[in-house]
C-alpha cells in the first residue's frame, strides 16, 4: 500500500491524517480511530496498524488520523463528542478521496477511538459498518448503538479487563445477529505480541459483511 500525509477539515479546525492505498482501485476503505489522546494515543498505535493492515490485505483504502489537539492536528481535546464529529469527518474524505459510495466505508476505532465511534453512530447511519476494538465498555454509551442498522464488528483479548469478554459477548447477543464477534487469546487490553492474531480476525470479519 501507498502512503500519502493529507489534511481534512472537521468543523472548523484541521486535522491530519494517513491515507493508505493499494495498488489496485480499492473494493472498499476505512477509517481508523486512534486510543486515548491524554495518555499518548495518536494514529501511530500497534492496534492502528493492525486494523489498517488487516483492510490492506482486502484491497482497500484505509485513512488513520489524529484527534483534534494531537500531532498536527487543530483543536483540543474534548472528551469524545468532538472526536466523534472528527470520526464522521474522516469517513466523509475518504469517501471523496476514494469516490467510494458510503455504503463500502467502515468506520473503526480502538479503545478511546471506538468510544469516539459510538458517540458517532447516528451520523455514521449509511456506513458499511462499525469496528469496535476493545471497546471500554462501562464507559461507552451502548445506546447510540442501537440508531446504527448495519453489522458491527467487535473484537477484544480474552485478557482485556476494560473490555471483559462476558460482558463483551452479551452486548453482542444484544445487537443481534448483525453483529460479529472475535476474541484474541492470551491479548489484554494493548495486544502486545497478539497484533498479527487481531490482524487475522479483523480480516475474518471484514470478509464476512
Amino acid at each position: 500500500m501507498s502512503e500519502k500525509p493529507v489534511t481534512f477539515r472537521s468543523g472548523d479546525l484541521t486535522l491530519e491524517g494517513i491515507l493508505h492505498l493499494p495498488e489496485a482501485k480499492p473494493v472498499g476503505a476505512g477509517v481508523v480511530c486512534h486510543p486515548h489522546p491524554l495518555y499518548g494515543g495518536s494514529m501511530y498505535n500497534n492496534v492502528v496498524d493492525a486494523v489498517v493492515e488487516a483492510m490492506g490485505r482486502r484491497n482497500w483504502a484505509a485513512l488513520r488520523f489524529n484527534f483534534r489537539g494531537v500531532g498536527g492536528s487543530e483543536g483540543e481535546h474534548s472528551g469524545g463528542t468532538g472526536e466523534a464529529g472528527d470520526a464522521a469527518a474522516a469517513a466523509a474524505y475518504l469517501i471523496q478521496q476514494t469516490g467510494l459510495p458510503r455504503q463500502s466505508i467502515v468506520v473503526a476505532g480502538y479503545s478511546f477511538g471506538a468510544m469516539a465511534v459510538t458517540i458517532a453512530a447516528p451520523k455514521l447511519t449509511d456506513a458499511a459498518a462499525l469496528l469496535l476494538v476493545a471497546l471500554p465498555l462501562r464507559m461507552a454509551d451502548l445506546d447510540s448503538l442501537t440508531q446504527f442498522k448495519g453489522p458491527i464488528l467487535l473484537a477484544a483479548g480474552d485478557l482485556d479487563s476494560y473490555c471483559p469478554t462476558s460482558d463483551l459477548k452479551r452486548l453482542h447477543e444484544k445487537l443481534g445477529a448483525r453483529a460479529q464477534l472475535r476474541i484474541v487469546e492470551r491479548a489484554d487490553h494493548f495486544f502486545g505480541g497478539r497484533e498479527d492474531e487481531l490482524t487475522t480476525a479483523i480480516g475474518e470479519m471484514l470478509a464476512a459483511i
